[in-house]
């Protein structure tokens, strides 16, 4: 756990912007009293744990652009400061921590040569990272509670659905660690296992039986590999219905797309997965000039926490500073408003 990072009352202050006559959601929600992950857990009744892994090895192992590393301060300087009122449940979450990998992102960009040698020491580096965060995970989900995952690239959807597997099987809601997952994005993210990345975590976390039912929505045909197709159109647990489909050829509406994936996905616990590169002209690891409008991205998460039954949420690939010192504040707007519509949606589906 030495890569984890607990928050603390301390902490919040630093992002918190107290304002009379308001209360601000950093103000109420729950953070560890101490360092110690299990004890944290063990004494919040929070539903939702948030977490992040700012971090973009994986990207940068898939030749992605840098950047989604940026994403949790930007998240958390937002977040903090969403009003505190009754559509917000602050008390009903958790800031846990976040992962700290730049020691290791140093070692690579000090002891590796540029280009493949170093493109394979960032896919090296994956694996430690996924080893890092799958044990959290399941902590997490074995004390009942929703892991709520913001930045870092779409590697570490290998990790979450492994540590969630393992967390429902130790909680015993499910008996064999595997769940199934919705992801709202521009690309399948199921490329070869040729080494770990941002590109692949859904086809190891197949391969290795974590990831039993997998539908993608929202992905464009441009970005599909003639070899995914073939795996799709075989494996009758792997679905997708593409971009165009919906807004181009009107085989679908967008709610009938995300209707058919939680029907596809409904025997068994569902982790919600959004790459924010399947958002319009929102700064990620893979710009997307012409996606969907952010609208729908909201709609996504208030739909599937409706009618699915979520084990996790994970929101990654979102870019709030570039390399050269461009700043997205409106990135980690984004990810705040995400994270209140998905948690707001299934606490008032709970109380109901």
């Amino acid at each position: 756990m030495d890569n984890f990072q607990t928050f603390d009352k301390a902490g919040l202050s630093k992002y918190v912007r107290v304002r009379k006559f308001e209360t601000k959601l950093g103000e109420h929600i729950d953070v560890p009293s101490s360092g110690d992950i299990d004890e944290a857990l063990a004494a919040s009744s929070a539903k939702f744990v948030i977490i992040g892994i700012p971090e973009d090895i994986g990207v940068r192992a898939n030749y992605g652009v840098p950047g989604t590393g940026s994403c949790w301060e930007s998240f958390l300087q937002n977040f903090l400061n969403i009003q505190s009122n009754e559509w917000t449940y602050a008390k009903d979450m958790l800031l846990l921590g976040a992962f700290q990998f730049a020691d290791l992102f140093q070692v690579i960009e000090q002891y590796s040569k540029p280009d493949e040698e170093r493109v394979a020491a960032y896919r090296q580096a994956v694996h430690t990272i996924d080893e890092a965060v799958y044990p959290i995970i399941k902590k997490i989900v074995a004390a009942d509670k929703i892991p709520v995952v913001i930045g870092g690239g779409h590697n570490n959807a290998y990790p979450i659905i492994k540590g969630t597997a393992k967390g429902l099987k130790v909680a015993d809601k499910v008996a064999k660690a595997e769940i199934n997952a919705i992801n709202l994005d521009a690309h399948l993210d199921f490329r070869s296992t040729e080494g770990r990345h941002s590109g692949n975590g859904f086809r190891y976390a197949f391969e290795e039986g974590f990831l039993q039912k997998y539908c993608a929505i929202g992905v464009q045909e441009n970005y599909i590999l003639q070899s995914n197709l073939i795996d799709f159109l075989k494996e009758k647990t792997l679905d997708f219905i593409s971009f165009e489909d919906i807004f181009l050829q009107d085989k679908y509406t967008f709610e009938q797309a995300v209707a058919h994936a939680i029907t596809f996905t409904k025997s068994n616990y569902v982790g919600i997965e959004l790459d924010l590169d399947v958002i319009d002209k929102v700064m990620s690891s893979a710009y997307n000039p012409v996606g969907i409008a952010a609208f729908y991205a909201r709609k996504y998460l208030v739909q599937v926490a409706r009618f699915s039954t979520p084990a996790y949420l994970h929101l990654c690939e979102g870019i709030a500073k570039t390399q050269d010192g461009l700043q997205h504040k409106e990135t980690g707007k984004l990810l705040s408003t995400l994270v209140i519509d998905f948690v707001k949606e299934m606490i008032g589906e709970q109380r109901s």
